[in-house]
């Protein structure tokens, strides 16, 4: 059983998981102390992408007294078929997925709540503004595939946008209903398909400056994924729905 939040919640936290058994816990505590303070009513989601370790178990240990749920896919299905999915699946005012690595930090939250308030439906973090901080950089080669991606993603869909890889975005309930009943890519390059979806369908877009930390355990592979991500952009250009 998971626990269900006892009312409606202002802001859902979904946090995709795969094979995180080593860092969910203290990921989930960060998390909880941070949003503990905030004043309004939360949940979080946590979306097991078919993991095969122990992350399910330590995650609701670690949720016990938290209001939240954990829905667990049948299979390995990318992580933009978990985000997804726990978007829809969420409640809140203002939703926001989060790395389990939390490379950007929770307390960034802050810096995506200013723009919402001011009238923007998605506010994104960013990693390559002038403002942005990286703390610990990725190394050499997976910079140059990053730019490298984004030359395509400016060319084929979202000119003026530095990154829309960070795992960083906070929405509003009204944007993250209609964007996500109608992305359906499963693997990264959903960033892409998601701020494309928001620009076609109307809602403002912002794109914001924040603390990020490269995390050694990434599970993106710089080859395959990149390879994958490239040809779910040229997809994504010829959809025409």
């Amino acid at each position: 059983m998971t626990e269900q939040p006892a009312k409606t919640p202002y802001l859902s936290i979904i946090i995709p998981v795969y094979n995180e058994e080593r860092r969910i816990s203290e990921t989930l505590r960060k998390v909880m102390d941070f949003i503990k303070h905030k004043g309004y009513s939360w949940e979080i989601l946590i979306v097991d992408d078919g993991s095969r370790d122990n992350t399910v178990a330590i995650a609701r240990e670690a949720l016990n007294s938290a209001p939240h749920r954990i829905l667990s896919n049948e299979r390995n299905m990318g992580k933009g078929a978990s985000i997804r999915r726990g978007m829809i699946a969420a409640q809140g005012r203002l939703r926001l997925f989060t790395d389990a690595d939390l490379s950007t930090p929770i307390e960034e939250l802050d810096l995506l709540s200013t723009p919402i308030a001011q009238g923007y439906h998605v506010a994104f973090g960013s990693r390559a503004l002038r403002e942005s901080q990286l703390l610990q950089r990725q190394p050499w080669y997976r910079e140059t595939m990053g730019r490298i991606f984004n030359i395509f993603v400016r060319l084929l869909h979202l000119p003026g946008i530095k990154d829309t890889q960070c795992g960083f975005k906070l929405f509003t309930e009204e944007a993250a209903k209609a964007i996500f009943e109608r992305q359906r890519l499963s693997g990264f390059c959903f960033d892409v398909e998601v701020l494309t979806l928001a620009l076609r369908l109307g809602f403002k877009i912002k794109e914001v400056p924040v603390r990020w930390i490269d995390s050694p355990q990434s599970k993106v592979n710089p080859l395959k994924d990149s390879i994958r991500m490239l040809w779910d952009l040229i997809r994504l250009k010829f959809r025409r729905d």
